[in-house]
């Protein structure tokens, strides 16, 4: 490495400081990544990829359970191995890492990596204990913060002395427990809540509101429905007050009164891990341990950046992976920004639930007049032709231009459709706009055509493929 080239510290090694380590070495730099645990990250390791492998293989498992077509295709009832499932989930993280990680880094000779906890001494050093429990300074001229985050615990007397889960845990388990609550009410928790089921637990899911309380109210409607259809229990406005654990077995004290259950997931949020990098020894201002940062990922001390799971923006690993590239470009001397306006969600429920820009009422909140339309899927064909028509899509728009301001889709292939929908509204487009639009018959995103012909005409007296 050449000492004249501008030198950046990379804190952590998944999503966000890894797309920050490989665009500053594109634009120029030189960079030393410093990560404490496992390279990759939450996403690749414990986080996205594991997760939706088992939440696949527990798909497979409930379709070949039942399906709407067991009238002609006899239903069996499938053998679980969650060891071998597990193997296979595990394999597959192990080779992402090394694909898309390991190997990255090791090939990239602008990147020094180096193993050991890192830590703020000044604006411009870091001082990092090795894995040999050696320190070292290293000095930079920039630094980037990409530590992520860990899953919350709450404050439940008792619960830190009974061995619960997190969704760490939990992805990592390679037994389905007969029986399982689940505490928390939003992705994570009714992720797995319903793999677990499909893969053979009795779950009770813990809503200390209501599912998806943040949504719109018809987002968590749809799921609750899909959730009691599969015999998985919600107990909404219902939260833990005690938790013990005495012969094998969870006994809650609740606002529902007793509950028990094999196994207990928590999953109730995500913390910041800033808590060790002495934050204070470089002023940066933080929020319940989330760094603060711009739309330009800036902190308020100058040369210090961060993005991803450990800052106030949304905890998305593409959110992460655009704020650790626009990062770096800011740090080699450029000037880019992250804009949110368009940012997608989705969770991989069965049905998924998929949205972006504005709902309704935070819509009307901002002062927007607005026109909604909701489409059920009895009227995608699609939806039809798979004898799957539970959910809907609607839109939200601007009342006198029509112009799109949000979706929200609760549909199998929701995660597909909701991409159209982000097009669409960077390109301010209007609902006429969209209802104009060719889109491919028999394919779920058309229903985004036909909610937004709601708005003009009664879709039910049209044709299968009417334009």
């Amino acid at each position: 490495m050449s000492d004249n080239k501008l030198h950046i510290a990379v804190i952590g090694s998944g999503g966000s400081a890894m797309a920050a380590a490989l665009k500053a070495t594109e634009l120029g730099a030189r960079v030393t990544l410093i990560e404490r645990g496992t390279i990759g990250g939450t996403c690749v390791n414990i986080g996205c990829v594991p997760s939706k492998i088992m939440i696949r293989a527990a798909h497979i498992a409930h379709l070949r359970r039942k399906s709407p077509f067991d009238e002609g295709i006899t239903a069996t009832e499938p053998t679980v191995d969650r060891p071998l499932l597990l193997d296979q989930q595990q394999g597959r993280v192990d080779e992402l890492r090394h694909a898309k990680y390991e190997g990255i880094l090791k090939d990239n000779p602008d990147i020094t990596v180096v193993q050991g906890e890192a830590r703020f001494m000044d604006a411009r050093t870091l001082l990092v204990k090795g894995t040999d429990g050696k320190e070292r300074e290293i000095g930079f001229d920039r630094a980037f913060i990409g530590t992520g985050a860990r899953p919350a615990i709450p404050p439940i007397p008792e619960l830190f002395d009974t061995p619960y889960w997190t969704s760490t845990t939990a992805l990592a388990s390679d037994t389905i427990p007969d029986r399982l609550i689940v505490i928390g009410a939003s992705v994570v928790a009714v992720e797995l809540a319903q793999a677990f089921a499909r893969l053979g637990s009795k779950v009770t899911i813990l809503a200390r509101s209501r599912l998806f309380s943040r949504e719109d109210p018809a987002v968590g409607e749809a799921i609750q429905n899909a959730f009691q259809t599969e015999g998985i229990k919600v107990l909404n406005d219902t939260q833990a007050s005690q938790v013990g654990y005495t012969n094998d077995e969870f006994i809650l004290a609740s606002t529902a009164g007793e509950l028990r259950a094999d196994r207990l997931l928590v999953a109730v949020g995500r913390t910041p891990n800033t808590d060790r990098l002495n934050l204070d020894a470089i002023d940066l201002e933080t929020s319940h341990g989330a760094v603060i940062v711009n739309e330009q990922l800036q902190t308020r001390m100058p040369g210090i950046y961060a993005a991803g799971d450990c800052t106030n923006q949304p905890q998305f690993v593409y959110v992460a992976a655009a704020g650790g590239s626009r990062a770096a470009v800011n740090m080699t001397g450029g000037d880019a920004r992250l804009d949110l306006s368009g940012m997608p969600q989705v969770v991989f429920t069965d049905p998924q639930i998929a949205t972006v820009g504005l709902s309704e009422a935070d819509a009307e909140a901002q002062g927007y007049d607005t026109d909604s339309r909701t489409l059920t899927l009895d009227n995608v064909p699609r939806a039809l032709v798979n004898f799957d028509t539970g959910g809907f899509i609607k839109i939200v728009a601007e009342r006198e231009s029509g112009r799109l301001l949000g979706v929200q889709a609760v549909a199998g292939e929701a995660g597909e459709l909701i991409q159209t929908a982000v097009m669409a509204l960077r390109a301010r487009m209007t609902v006429n706009d969209i209802a104009n639009e060719l889109f491919p018959y028999l394919t779920m995103v058309e229903g985004l055509k036909l909610c937004a012909q709601t708005f003009t005409k009664d879709v039910t007296q049209l044709s299968c493929c009417a334009g």
